[in-house]
């Protein structure tokens, strides 16, 4: 039913690339300046703060999976295209909420507690992250409905990663502008701390996030024409039907997962593989470190080492920029090493970045050092890890989503539940610097950077002495010995390692 080698002109291919730079604006923002604004700007309790985080990423984790099944089975608006119009409600979404998000409560005073403004922002939170869900499955999932070959899916994803890489230099580059622009208004030195008076200065980004996203978005909608647009509903009802129905005999005729062959392992059989585990803890100890150190950077700059808040912009551009350019030799290094040792000199560096921190409370110029070791170090292992995700799916295609539906849910809960345990073990519950804010966001870098590292390399380890591969076994009563052998499944190599970078943003 598909056309023979689908490709894409240059301006669809751009026009593609532009749909997920809202969310890549979206995210940077979310992740890097979330807790510094709603803790040290707006003075909420560290609790609630973290509170706020953890709502978004249970939101996040939960609409994900939803929408996917959704996406898959309603059809568009008219022959605008089922997946362009979950993009477009996806951007909606964010765009009627994520202003909101970093703005102050409207209808609060200072005499309103903290759990009522909290019960405010928690709606507007819950919806944004329901649209940046929306937008990014329908986004991926464009993919394969615009190209046929290997070659321009890779195209595409690399187009994708590259306006991901801008969107994060935009974020940077306007909020270290908006800084410069407020201390050339006011000398007053006392402003050089985050506080109430910021309120206007991140407002304002996110309103400018939200333009140009918007701008983006609408050269998107206009630029790509999604493929099932110009085929009728009766065709496409028909298509889903033949397909549903191939799927039933397919399942019917394949009673246990050990007597399947190795291109049909249905979702529910991986919660039976070694590798399955192996991987997600692997995985979701690197979206730990890079989160957790992307989401406590900021306060670490201001708190511990007492920097002006421009550090907020300026570090995080050094640390992405350093990982994005270190992109280009992790291929020739891990066709010459392997992919595992490329990781763990990832985790060397992070490893040394953990002990830098512990040792120099000051750190003064070595900053700048400090943030190219954790930016390439953080870079280098999420990359590797998703390679390493993708070897475990190699030809399982089918369950594929499975997969990295189950490896994105539990990184977005692990990185809730540990940015609500650090908030809630904070000594200082109150906004603004106090001693113990000085020495406890010191040990929090150390810790999620150095601590969790030792926890990625136990999971790389076990990956060493086995394997990532599909096993079965014989002594199931359901083994079939003409099913799948017991061969690992070829790998896609490094190459894979380029299709999956553009996940660096989420």
């Amino acid at each position: 039913m598909s056309d023979t080698q689908r490709t894409l002109t240059p301006w669809r291919r751009l026009s593609y690339a532009l749909g997920h730079f809202l969310n890549d604006l979206c995210a940077s923002m979310w992740f890097t300046y979330l807790l510094v604004y709603y803790h040290s700007v707006l003075g909420f309790e560290n609790n609630y703060a973290g509170g706020l985080l953890l709502v978004g990423q249970i939101a996040d984790g939960v609409c994900t999976p939803f929408i996917g099944f959704e996406s898959d089975r309603t059809p568009g608006i008219g022959n605008y295209g089922k997946r362009k119009t979950w993009h477009l409600v996806g951007t909606l979404s964010v765009v009627l909420s994520f202003a909101f998000v970093f703005n102050q409560c409207l209808a609060c005073t200072s005499l309103t507690p903290q759990w009522a403004s909290f019960i405010y922002f928690v709606p507007f939170i819950v919806v944004f992250q329901f649209g940046w869900a929306a937008t990014q499955i329908s986004h991926l999932s464009l993919i394969p409905e615009l190209v046929t070959c290997e070659h321009a899916k890779v195209e595409l994803t690399a187009y994708r990663y590259a306006f991901t890489v801008i969107a994060n230099i935009t974020v940077y580059a306007v909020a270290y502008l908006l800084f410069h622009l407020q201390a050339r208004q006011d000398d007053d030195p006392l402003n050089d701390a985050l506080g109430p008076v910021d309120i206007p200065l991140f407002r304002n980004l996110a309103l400018i996030v939200l333009g140009i996203g918007c701008l983006f978005s609408l050269f998107f909608h206009l630029g790509t024409l999604e493929r099932s647009s110009g085929v009728g509903r009766r065709e496409r009802l028909k298509d889903e039907e033949e397909e549903e129905e191939e799927e039933k005999k397919v399942e019917s005729s394949l009673p246990s997962c050990s007597k399947q062959s190795s291109s049909l392992l249905l979702w529910k059989c991986w919660l039976k593989q070694p590798s399955f585990y192996q991987v997600a803890l692997l995985y979701m100890s690197t979206r730990l470190i890079v989160n957790l150190s992307q989401t406590y950077i900021s306060m670490y700059l201001i708190n511990t080492l007492g920097l002006q808040k421009n550090f907020i912009a300026i570090i995080p551009l050094v640390m992405y920029l350093s990982g994005f350019l270190s992109s280009f030799i992790m291929k020739p290094l891990s066709k010459l090493i392997g992919k595992c040792l490329t990781y763990f000199v990832g985790l060397l560096l992070i490893l040394a970045f953990s002990y830098w921190v512990l040792i120099d409370q000051k750190m003064g110029q070595g900053i700048y050092a400090a943030a190219v070791l954790l930016g390439v170090g953080s870079a280098t292992i999420l990359v590797i890890s998703l390679a390493m995700t993708a070897d475990l799916i190699a030809d399982q295609t089918q369950s594929g989503a499975f997969v990295y539906g189950a490896m994105s849910f539990t990184d977005k809960m692990a990185n809730g539940v540990a940015v609500m345990i650090i908030q809630a073990l904070n000594p200082c519950r109150t906004v603004g610097c106090c001693p113990d804010c000085v020495w406890y966001y010191h040990y929090v870098m150390v810790v999620v950077t150095g601590g969790v590292a030792v926890v990625a390399a136990t999971a790389l380890c076990t990956i060493l002495i086995w394997p990532i591969r599909i096993r079965r076994y014989q002594a199931d009563p359901d083994f079939s010995p003409n099913g799948a052998n017991s061969q690992p499944p070829v790998s896609p190599s490094v190459p894979g390692i380029q299709s999956d970078t553009d996940i660096l943003s989420h």
